[in-house]
């Protein structure tokens, strides 16, 4: 531990739950826009189609689903493999400019499948992929399918991977819209988008249709956006999960080698320590709210940035309750209580069930309903819904 380390003030776990949620506007709700609220959280998990509108109900005043969806059908946000190898909603502006930043990790990936991949030129791989799915949408299997007759030795879903890595695709509408999801279909985010990861504009046509009137084989003319540093992706986490440790966002995103880059903001930045005497960084002005803030009870899907985007996930989820959240490969929607991790939940038939991970009193079960109720009206409005504390994990 450096002298100013040991010197910064300490924040305790019940300090940096009450700074990241507030940071994750599950505090109060915001009155931001769907797509600001994108923006300002670094994108949302995505694996499956419905989290993205989960996320944004437990976090968003007047939140409706069509909003997203429709933001979607205008290609102003788009589904994309980025942080951590995994899908995340982003918008336009930060699908062009966070897949370049974490495009190491996206070679690195690549590492796992070298046996499949013995003869591929990667880039000529590349080169051939990218004509396939802008010449129209391909599912993966139809992706695997075309390379194959160039490799027919490889691995076909290492050839598949390997154009998901070289290449920023994303998943084409309807795929993501709500209640009106279709198959997963590919596409580059410069031919969707109308301009490149690297801020230089593809060609459009002046004449061409509008955004939701296009066709997924036209891009849409738009202004380009310039590729990002390391350091203004450290404020823009700082200020998304902050405050936090090098570690932290590494683990967030998914990469290494980023101490440089907190190196160079140090001097305006401010420094605490954890009670294990980690270095955390966070902005100035950066709000954290006192330990003892209420925080109410929130309903997250799966998978939520919250509680997977810092290397030491105690400031959410109790450290008994690591593990509770997924059992094999199922991942639960989970529920927040007072700001930490206290159970999972599932909308099963007409019934939403709670399962805490420990007794809650009667005020904790009537603010847990309550916020059901609200979840459901938002998202499922007109649905009757019965709610009732039981049973989600099966032992």
């Amino acid at each position: 531990m450096t002298k100013t380390t040991a010197s910064a003030p300490v924040l305790s776990p019940r300090a940096l739950n009450r700074a990241t949620l507030d940071r994750q506007l599950l505090l109060r709700r915001s009155g931001l826009s769907a797509k600001a609220a994108v923006g300002h959280l670094l994108g949302l998990q995505a694996q499956n189609v419905k989290p993205p509108y989960y996320a944004l109900a437990a976090r968003l005043d007047g939140f409706a689903p069509e909003e997203l969806s429709e933001l979607m059908a205008d290609r102003e946000v788009v589904r994309i493999v980025t942080m951590r190898s995994t899908i995340h909603t982003h918008t336009a502006e930060d699908c062009l400019t966070l897949r370049p930043l974490v495009q190491p990790a996206r070679d690195r990936e690549l590492i796992n499948f070298r046996k499949g991949l013995q003869g591929v030129d990667l880039d000529r791989l590349a080169v051939l992929a990218r004509e396939l799915v802008e010449a129209e949408p391909r599912t993966m299997k139809q992706l695997r399918e075309a390379l194959l007759a160039e490799w027919p030795d490889a691995d076909p879903q290492a050839l598949a991977i390997a154009a998901r890595c070289k290449l920023p695709l994303v998943q084409v509408t309807p795929r993501g819209l709500w209640g009106r999801s279709g198959q997963v279909a590919l596409t580059t985010a410069e031919h969707w988008l109308g301009r490149s990861t690297d801020a230089s504009p593809t060609e459009a046509s002046p004449t061409e249709a509008s955004p939701t009137e296009a066709s997924p084989t036209e891009p849409r003319p738009t202004e380009p956006s310039p590729t990002p540093t390391p350091d203004e992706t450290v404020l823009r986490y700082l200020a998304a999960f902050g405050p936090a440790s090098v570690k932290d966002m590494q683990t967030w995103a998914g990469l290494t080698r980023l101490r440089d880059a907190f190196e160079r903001l140090r001097p305006q930045l401010r420094i605490f320590r954890d009670e294990n005497g980690v270095e955390l960084f966070d902005l100035p002005e950066a709000s954290r709210p006192a330990e003892d803030t209420p925080a109410p009870p929130r309903f997250l899907p799966e998978f939520d940035n919250l509680l997977l985007s810092h290397a030491d996930r105690t400031r959410v989820v109790p450290k008994e309750y690591w593990g509770r959240s997924w059992q094999g490969n199922q991942a639960y929607c989970t529920l927040l209580v007072d700001g930490f991790l206290a159970g999972v939940w599932k909308l099963t038939g007409d019934m939403l069930v709670v399962q805490p991970f420990d007794r809650l009193s009667k005020a904790q079960q009537k603010d847990v309903t309550a916020e059901g109720q609200r979840m459901l009206a938002t998202l499922h409005p007109g649905t009757p819904y019965d709610i009732r504390f039981g049973t989600v994990v099966e032992k």
